[in-house]
């Protein structure tokens, strides 16, 4: 049975504010798309999320769920908007979807391999635009979930092109970080 990593508040923001500044237009669909590509890397390479966060298939590709309910919670489009003080000056934004950096990123929430995934998926992302990036994302992950449900950590690997064995691996680490929250 896939189990769904544990969200890391503070590296997911950190991650978010990191992406942004190496972007020259910092629109949440593409920072949605290179987180995802970002964790994918590093749950095949390093056998963990770097956010934690449980992506959803949405129309538009996979959507990182806790990161979506902060940015509504910071454009004021949610019940939890009240929580949207804890990232006043963390980031706001321009529009419903163009997102302003308001520090530089922490990067001791950030480790070396989680800074090398970024930077592969952000060269990925980068120069492509909305349709090539809904596009990119829409692969066997994302075309094996319903609509709206979330996208199982097995299915995220075997697009990867993660074998079996690997992936019960990661099952058993996402399982063993659960019970030590």
């Amino acid at each position: 049975m896939t189990r769904q990593p544990v969200f890391k508040k503070d590296k997911a923001v950190n991650a978010i504010l990191y992406v942004a500044s190496k972007l020259e237009c910092s629109d949440i669909h593409k920072i949605c798309k290179i987180l995802y590509f970002a964790d994918q890397k590093s749950m095949s390479e390093c056998g963990r999320s770097i956010t934690g966060d449980t992506y959803i298939a949405m129309t538009y590709g996979p959507v990182p769920s806790y990161i979506e309910d902060i940015f509504k919670a910071v454009r004021h489009q949610s019940y939890f908007s009240q929580y949207a003080k804890e990232f006043e000056g963390v980031f706001s934004f321009q529009n419903d979807y163009i997102l302003k950096a308001g520090r530089e990123p922490d990067m001791q929430h950030l480790s070396k391999s989680d800074v090398e995934c970024l930077d592969y998926a952000i060269a990925k992302c980068k120069d492509l635009d909305f349709g090539q990036l809904t596009l990119l994302s829409h692969g066997y992950a994302w075309s094996s979930t319903a609509k709206d449900r979330p996208i199982s950590v097995d299915d995220i690997l075997k697009e990867a092109g993660d074998r079996d064995e690997y992936i019960d691996f990661v099952n058993e680490m996402i399982t063993l970080e659960r019970a030590t929250v």
